[in-house]
Order: structure tokens, then sequence, then C-alpha cells
């Protein structure tokens, strides 16, 4: 907790000398400290990052020479820390590719991929931990799905970056023709997709799956004014039940885990994590469901 509030206080008192800016944050985390769960407000933060990039753009292009140990960073890196991003750009700041992995972490914060018009990856994170809670309140389980495109690299190697974002697109838009509106699709990685679907049975998972990787099978992906791909995606998914103690970072690894067992198999799969069986033995049952002994007469 010492850690959080030291964080807050760089953010809004250290080296913001906009006090608008330097009051909005304040605001957020106000609301923040006042709700029991969750990170501080996104908006305020996102905007205050928001500003932070442009600053940066905007002064690098009146010098073509920027000294990195100029720059006053410690805001970024705060918002960074408060969402569990890696530590390694602190450890370099004023180096071009600590600069760069800050700039690409503050882009992460943001509600929307900006290539695909999906959720970002930080974006679903958040919604895994609320969806981890209404788990545990409801009993009801929830899927988060991984999908990965096969073969992307070559795609991207051999026919050109504009040919690569065609192909991340459409399988976006193929994806997103299958969804229902509580359900939360996002772009996790350069070629990796995840799926959050609530209240979403065990039984059903593999058939929600497959169906994923049809709808992309049977998808011609124009890349050019003769050309047509046809992607094929691996997909390894892992349930949240109540009977699973889980947090976000570990579900998602659970379900990469998965993608991977897909992947190994040879591509164009799906892999879904086993279910524990919950098995009552015949003396349980008997002492659950027998009849009762008789009342003892006093």
């Amino acid at each position: 907790m010492q850690h959080s509030h030291t964080g807050q206080r760089i953010i809004a008192d250290s080296v913001l000398a906009d006090s608008a800016m330097a009051d909005s944050i304040r605001s957020a985390l106000e609301r923040s400290n006042s709700c029991r769960k969750g990170p501080p407000a996104a908006d305020a933060l996102l905007h205050c990052a928001h500003i932070l990039i442009a600053r940066f753009v905007s002064d690098s292009a009146a010098s073509s020479l920027v000294d990195l140990r100029e720059l006053r960073l410690d805001a970024a890196l705060a918002l960074l820390a408060q969402a569990g991003s890696s530590q390694a750009v602190q450890q370099r700041p004023d180096c071009a590719p600590a600069l760069q992995e800050l700039i690409d972490g503050l882009c992460g914060l943001c509600l929307a991929d900006p290539l695909t018009g999906l959720s970002s990856r930080g974006h679903l994170h958040a919604v895994l931990g609320r969806e981890i809670d209404r788990v545990l309140r409801s009993g009801e389980s929830a899927l988060l799905l991984m999908l990965d495109i096969d073969q992307f690299d070559a795609v991207n190697g051999t026919q050109g970056a504009a040919a690569g974002a065609a192909l991340l697109q459409s399988v976006a838009r193929a994806l997103g023709a299958c969804v229902r509106p509580m359900d939360t699709l996002a772009r996790y990685g350069d070629a990796q997709f995840a799926l959050l679907l609530p209240a979403c049975q065990a039984a059903f998972g593999r058939a929600l799956a497959e169906r994923l990787r049809r709808a992309v099978a049977h998808t011609p992906i124009p890349t050019g004014a003769s050309l047509r791909l046809h992607a094929t995606l691996s997909v390894g998914g892992a349930f949240a039940t109540q009977a699973i103690r889980s947090t976000p970072l570990l579900w998602a690894e659970r379900a990469r885990h998965q993608l991977c067992q897909a992947q190994s198999a040879g591509c164009d799969r799906v892999s879904i994590e086993e279910q524990p069986e919950s098995a009552v033995s015949a003396e349980e049952k008997s002492l659950l469901f027998g009849p009762l002994p008789p009342a003892e007469n006093s």
C-alpha cells in the first residue's frame, strides 16, 4: 500500500507543471481510493498519458536531437507502475529503447487497439479482474480463449506489412461477427487475439472455440488486386470457476498454455483445459441423501 501511495504522490505533485492535468489526476485517484477495488479512474489517467506523449512528439519535432536525460518521466513511469507494467524502463530511462518501451506501455493503457478497433490488452485485463469477482459471486463459469493466426510472420514477411494489417483486420471482423454483446474480444499481441466469454458452461467451450476457428478458416482475406489469403487459427482456452482461485495474469497464462498445446499439435486446432471433476463418494452420498437417523428419546 505504501508503494501505491508513493506512486500517487509522484503522479499528482512531482513533475506536472500543468495544474489542470494535476487536478485531473488527483480527482481520478480520489475516486479510485473511494472504491474497494480496481485501478485509478482510467479516463483521467489515459488523458494525461496522451498529453505526455503529445508533448514529447511536439518537442521532438522542434529539435531533431533530444537529450533523453532531460525528459521528466516520473509521471509516465508511475502510470505504468500502477498498471503493473514492466520495470525494465526504470532501469535505463536514458536510452531510446527504454523510452520506446515506455511509450508502448502508455499506448497499452488505451481501451482500444488502433488497427483492429478491438479492445486493448490492458482493457481486457481490467475486464478479467471484474469477471473473476463475478464468477466467485454467482458460481457461473467463464471461458477465456487465446487465438493466434498461424504462419502470420510468413505472410507479413513475404506479402508485406500492408498484407499483414489486412489479415489482422479481416480476422478481427470474422471473430467479431461470432461473439455476443456481453463478450469481450481484444487484440492481445501482434497476431494474437483474446476472447472472454462470461456465463459459459464447460460443456460448450470446445464447440464455441471450434466455431471461431472454422469462421476464420472459411473467410477469404483480400490483400491486393488479385491475391486472397485463407488464414487458420490455433485456439487455447481455460475456464474460471468458483473452484479455481485465480488472477487475470494467471488465467491468461493458463489459456496461453493451452494455445501452445494446440500449436504444438500442428496448428489449426483447439485445446481447452480439462475441468477438474468433483467426485462424491458413496459414503458421502449416503450421509447427504440417506434416511435421517431416528430421534433419541429424552
